[in-house]
């Protein structure tokens, strides 16, 4: 017996009351290309240079990149000014000024020295506290050059020790360190 449509009480016809399975292909199609590129554009995406998401567009601003690349590792330097008044004391902090640097390998310090940015004093002061050498701008021109210390304890103490980062006073996280109760 075949089933009459209750508004128009006609029977349907082959093939329709429905999309087929081509419409279904096209719309599914539809809805994943949608999600790819709604995925695409929400990871940092970067179509201007003024955008510093990739690593990609730090090592290609650093000063003498192919030199960096080849005897160290581009950075991003912070020039950070802190003042501090002492009557009143108080602290005031300058807006960070970021430049694209350069960090070399303790083993490629002698391409500042063969330059003459450095001399042999410097290089074994340097070396002799376990550092290396970094630097600011073109090396042609006048770059600021800074004796470094590789910090290892910068890390991110969100991943080493998540309670260092609570609003403790540094006695408070020494105690709950050390596993002592409070007093």
């Amino acid at each position: 017996m075949r089933s009459v449509h209750p508004c128009t009480n006609q029977t349907p016809s082959p093939g329709a009351g429905g999309p087929n399975g081509l419409t279904k292909a096209f719309i599914a199609g539809a809805f994943v290309l949608g999600m790819g590129a709604g995925i695409w554009f929400d990871t940092q995406v970067t179509f201007q240079p003024q955008n510093v998401a990739s690593t990609v567009l730090v090592d290609t601003k650093t000063p003498n990149s192919e030199l960096c690349m080849a005897n160290g590792y581009s950075s991003m330097v912070f020039d950070q000014r802190i003042f501090l008044s002492f009557n009143p004391f108080n602290v005031y902090v300058a807006q960070p000024e970021v430049k694209p640097g350069c960090v070399l390998r303790r083993s490629n310090v002698g391409v500042l020295e063969r330059r003459g940015l450095v001399d042999g004093d410097q290089v074994s002061a340097c070396k002799r506290s376990m550092n290396t050498f970094a630097f600011v701008g073109d090396l042609a021109g006048r770059p600021e050059v800074a004796c470094v210390y590789h910090s290892e304890d910068a890390e991110n103490q969100f991943l080493r020790d998540p309670k260092m980062g609570t609003h403790m006073r540094g006695s408070e996280r020494r105690r709950v360190a050390a596993g002592v109760a409070s007093p």
